[in-house]
């Protein structure tokens, strides 16, 4: 059947919703951890969800969730024919959620070849182990074709090029289009290179997305555990090439992926639209959240910081990825700029006095929709606690107050 399959387990959407800010970083690391097993068509047992809501609950500790997953598998005496897939699935998840409970990113090719050591001790033997052989792989989505993966010999040679390339990029004054962009190529190249023989793709996405927290960007909703196989077909289309059939590498579908990521935007990911040759009813990949089309003429060309909310909310392109008509975001994220500015200095620009009533009206649905952020993500009332724009954020700003592109 073409199209996505059910991922169970795939979010603790109630937690990622309406938690409390510990409960939700928690939520986040289990349904992700969760979630990537199934790019390689794994299932998680009902007895890591019991202990990941523990976990989440607050509980048992994370250390102590990780234990209990491996003891589990250590005393099971019954085993069925897929008893080897979940455990499979649980010991990696119940790594994966340990990992990105941290704030720490080893940015070099040892830091990458130790994340998969992390992510599969006690499930391969090779873990953290470069492959010594050339691989290829049948994919559903190639009607059984496969990519051209690199040759064992350069393995570490590609890893060291592209990390180090990477680490000397600069994302400074770099636009929304453009950052997705650079992001899109710098992941694709970095799985296709698939330095080892199982685990690629979990490994590169627990990569990513230690790397984009790294630079600020706020990834704490559930694109990667409800998108992952979504994320690998994406990769693979990234990296394929027929020329005899007419079909070149398109980074289309790897893009939309970290568009909806990182720009709120709200493409359909379903692998039924990354096929080679897809039916007619799959030929157009939707996009949920496209306003309707009106004509562009009608726009002023520029937009003066001194606008009150409402001519602002009239003058914005409704097509562009970071439209809102939400005047109290428009004015929060006027205010912000390219500053990083404190609760108190918020309200005393914008002349609040009920702190309540600000942060339900105006922070609060800033941060949901993720035009800002926190400076400290994951420590709410931290002293030194300041508010500033998301990219999305940045780009919102940048239509309010220089001439529209």
């Amino acid at each position: 059947m073409i199209g996505e399959p059910e991922i169970r387990y795939a979010a603790f959407d109630e937690y990622l919703r309406q938690g409390e800010p510990s409960k939700r970083e928690a939520a986040f690391a289990w349904s992700t951890a969760i979630g990537l097993q199934d790019v390689d068509r794994l299932k998680t047992s009902d007895y890591l969800r019991e202990v990941a809501e523990r976990n989440i609950e607050g509980e048992i500790t994370m250390d102590e969730a990780h234990r209990l997953i491996y003891s589990y598998y250590k005393t099971k005496t019954t085993r069925t024919a897929d008893t080897d897939d979940t455990e499979e699935a649980d010991k990696a998840a119940a790594n994966i959620s340990r990992i990105l409970s941290s704030e720490t990113l080893d940015f070099s090719t040892n830091g990458y070849k130790a994340l998969h050591r992390r992510i599969f001790t006690g499930v391969f033997k090779h873990a953290g182990q470069i492959r010594d052989y050339d691989i290829t792989k049948k994919e559903l989505v190639l009607n059984g074709d496969t990519v051209r993966y690199l040759n064992w010999e350069d393995l570490n040679r590609a890893l060291d090029y592209d990390i180090a390339e990477e680490r000397a990029f600069s994302y400074a004054n770099l636009s929304g289009d453009a950052t997705v962009e650079h992001i899109s190529r710098f992941v694709s190249g970095l799985w296709q290179i698939h330095a080892f023989g199982e685990g690629n793709t979990r490994t590169t996405a627990v990569f990513t997305i230690q790397y984009l927290r790294s630079l600020s960007f706020v990834i704490d909703n559930d694109l990667f555990s409800k998108h992952a196989w979504y994320f690998r077909n994406a990769l693979v289309r990234a990296n394929y090439k027929n020329a005899a059939q007419g079909i070149d590498y398109t980074f289309t579908y790897i893009e939309r992926f970290f568009r909806n990521l990182l720009l709120g935007e709200q493409w359909v990911l379903k692998s039924c639209y990354l096929f080679v040759n897809p039916p007619a009813e799959y030929r157009k990949q939707p996009r949920l959240d496209t306003p309707p089309q009106v004509d562009p003429s009608s726009y002023p060309s520029t937009y003066p910081s001194s606008y009150p909310s409402s001519s602002v909310v009239t003058c914005l392109n409704p097509n562009s990825k970071f439209y809102t008509n939400d005047a109290s975001i428009i004015d929060i994220v006027r205010e912000v700029g390219n500053k990083e500015l404190t609760i108190k200095e918020l309200m005393t620009r914008r002349q609040f006095k009920d702190r309540m009533s600000f942060l339900e009206n105006h922070l609060n649905p800033a941060l949901r929709s993720r035009f800002l952020r926190r400076k400290y993500p994951n420590s709410p009332n931290h002293p030194r606690q300041r508010y500033l724009l998301t990219l999305k954020g940045q780009m919102l700003y940048e239509a309010i107050v220089k001439p529209i592109e």
